[in-house]
């Protein structure tokens, strides 16, 4: 019997994953260190909470652009050069933000930050789908998101380790510390290789084939290469444009990526990431420190549960992590919108039933529809328009994400119910009983939509994939 891993290097795999992935540290540093920055740069700048949703957002517009624009960019140039691009980004706008001499510059900065972690957001977990083995491409891809969290966490214990309750300037030094891991990712990609079908996509299969000898073995390396040439075969006629996206077979996974990303969002997590001291501070908790410390506890509990997720994503399969993420999503949000309508009456046993609630509502997301998202709109569709189709999933997730984070505390007011204000520092800020509510609502209608689009996809390499819709078949048929 042909041994099929000759020659197969997993560690191999696994550094280029882990250094890729390096790009979803940045991504998860860069939205999250905003969270502890915020009381500082506030009265630093003396602005109110519209221009600190307008600083929040900038970097999720900027997102938008990245993605809306380098999806072509990357099908054109390769995986590589992109992310290397986005190191580059990222380490300028580290920087910038950190010197920012008033609310404008920062709002800029943050803006030209955002196109990084738009880009960096659809070409990491893609460059690892398309260079991972079949049977660990789940576990591989769910590093993006493990490394996302690790970056929010990282941000946090920034954040708490510059934080000054006297100096309102210590925001600065929390922004300049993302320059190191945008370093690490710019030599890391630098000695890594193209994503080999991506290289047989544009007829260097010579190089292609050294590359996948290396991470598949030989005999296992002919095998893939002989699906991806067939399937190149197949699109060879179509061209890699927007349009291809709207043809009947790729409206599935087109909906499949825009619904998963739509829902991903509107869940309400992000809210949590960038505004969890502020939703600490309506909990009870005195002082930005505390709060701070608050938020980190959300950082550890969203790195175990990705954990977890990884640890069961190639095991248990992609749609039994999303219903049961989505069960506990809706049963979280519901407890932890009933501990906000008593919080007054609760004193500290309320501070602390928030506090539980969220975490369980981080932990649930963390093991499902967050890494998932990520991890299904990199494989649902076909090599020719992998990258613009990824980009446009990508796009979605900024464009519901910049949605959620600037009517945050409009939807917070618009929903409080009469009686149940909090007052934080003198002044009447809402309740989030309602919206944490309303997110909860939409995680019902998450679950439902997912039981028709969520497609099981483990163990099933790209390319049948590809040729599943061709043939027109249902997503939740897919075995």
């Amino acid at each position: 019997m042909k041994n099929t891993n000759q020659h197969k290097n997993p560690v191999l795999v696994y550094i280029i994953a882990i250094i890729a992935a390096t790009g979803g540290l940045l991504f998860g540093f860069d939205t999250g260190v905003i969270s502890g920055a915020i009381p500082f740069l506030q009265k630093d700048f003396g602005i109110d909470d519209g221009v600190i949703e307008l600083i929040t957002t900038a970097g999720l517009v900027g997102a938008i652009a990245g993605a809306l624009f380098c999806g072509k960019v990357t099908d054109y140039l390769g995986r590589k050069k992109v992310i290397l691009a986005s190191a580059v980004i990222f380490a300028i706008g580290a920087v910038w933000s950190g010197i920012a001499p008033d609310s404008t510059n920062l709002i800029l900065a943050r803006l030209f930050l955002g196109i990084a972690i738009g880009v960096s957001s659809f070409a990491v977990p893609l460059y690892i789908a398309e260079i991972s083995p079949t049977n660990i491409r789940g576990t591989l891809v769910s590093m993006f998101q493990l490394m996302v969290t690790l970056g929010v966490l990282v941000s946090y214990l920034s954040d708490l380790f510059f934080a000054d309750e006297v100096d309102v300037t210590c925001w600065r030094p929390m922004f300049y510390a993302g320059i190191l891991p945008a370093l690490i990712l710019l030599i890391g990609m630098f000695c890594m290789p193209e994503s080999p079908r991506w290289l047989m996509s544009k007829g260097r299969k010579q190089k292609a084939m050294l590359i996948l000898n290396k991470i598949e073995g030989h005999g296992a390396a002919e095998e893939v290469a002989h699906s991806i040439n067939e399937e190149i075969e197949k699109s060879k006629n179509e061209i890699s444009k927007w349009s291809e996206l709207i043809k009947p077979t790729l409206r599935t996974p087109l909906f499949i990526a825009i619904g998963i990303m739509f829902f991903q969002q509107f869940v309400g997590i992000n809210t949590v990431i960038y505004y969890s001291p502020k939703i600490f501070f309506m909990a009870g908790f005195d002082g930005a420190v505390s709060a701070i410390w608050a938020a980190v506890g959300v950082g550890v509990v969203n790195v175990v549960a990705t954990l977890v997720s990884i640890y069961f994503v190639d095991r248990l399969g992609r749609r039994k992590l999303y219903f049961t993420g989505l069960t506990g999503i809706i049963l979280s949000l519901i407890t932890l919108s009933l501990s906000f309508v008593f919080v007054n009456e609760l004193g500290n046993a309320g501070q602390w039933l928030t506090v539980i609630f969220m975490f369980l509502y981080v932990a649930f997301f963390a093991i499902s529809i967050g890494p998932l998202g990520w991890l299904i709109i990199s494989e649902v569709f076909p090599q020719k328009v992998r990258g613009l189709g990824a980009s446009v999933g990508s796009l979605s997730v900024w464009v519901f994400n910049s949605i959620v984070s600037f009517t945050f505390f409009k939807i917070v007011n618009a929903l409080t119910i009469p009686g149940t204000e909090i007052m934080v520092d003198g002044e009447q800020v809402g309740n989030p009983a309602g919206a944490f509510g309303f997110y909860g609502l939409i995680a019902l209608l998450a679950l439902i939509w997912g039981y028709f689009y969520v497609p099981e996809t483990k163990g099933i390499s790209l390319e049948k994939i590809e040729d599943y819709w061709r043939k027109g078949g249902k997503p939740r048929n897919l075995k």
